[in-house]
């Protein structure tokens, strides 16, 4: 039985292939997922030791199930490393320096895979102000009404920002999808 759980969500089979050969062996099970819903379900059932997450994915984005683990405090403690050939992309959506997790850009080598992983493990480790903050807005928020309806308007803000960097993501993806339409045609 394998003592560590490693998930690498990505919709390239060479890619997860390649990754599962650059781990160490031993005790550890490579679990894949070729989307992000299958990966974000993989994440829950499975509750694995580190995940490895592409940032462009079918059905559900990397940036999609990125946010949901941020957002989920059980799962914000996995060390993550997010996997991406285009790191502008990355950047656009989440500023660097990367605070709680790794960036490796592909194609990468073993020396880099493994030191991404080496890395998110430790940034797993740091604790999360936003947390913090956050329960001290929700005691406030309680405490006066004023304050409930800036913590209200805050969280649409948060809503709005999060539909727009969706759409954004949609939108790139139509353009993906275009582009390989009309290399298709060619």
């Amino acid at each position: 039985m394998a003592n560590q759980k490693i998930l690498v969500i990505d919709d390239s089979k060479v890619i997860r292939t390649r990754v599962r050969e650059m781990l160490p062996s031993g005790n550890i099970e490579v679990l894949e997922a070729k989307d992000g819903l299958e990966g974000l379900n993989l994440i829950r059932q499975e509750h694995p030791n580190l995940i490895m997450l592409d940032f462009l994915l079918p059905k559900m984005s990397g940036w999609e199930v990125f946010q949901h683990i941020q957002s989920t405090s059980e799962l914000q403690t996995i060390p993550l490393v997010l996997m991406s050939g285009r790191k502008e992309e990355v950047t656009e959506k989440i500023q660097e320096p990367f605070e709680y997790f790794a960036f490796v850009e592909k194609p990468f080598e073993k020396k880099q895979l493994v030191d991404a992983i080496k890395e998110a493990m430790g940034k797993a480790k740091k604790p999360r102000p936003e947390m913090q903050s956050s329960a001290a807005a929700a005691s406030t928020a309680t405490a006066s009404p004023s304050s409930a309806s800036s913590s209200e308007i805050e969280e649409l803000n948060a809503k709005v920002a999060k539909m727009q960097a969706e759409i954004d993501g949609l939108k790139k993806q139509l353009t993906q999808i275009m582009t390989f339409i009309k290399q298709k045609l060619k």
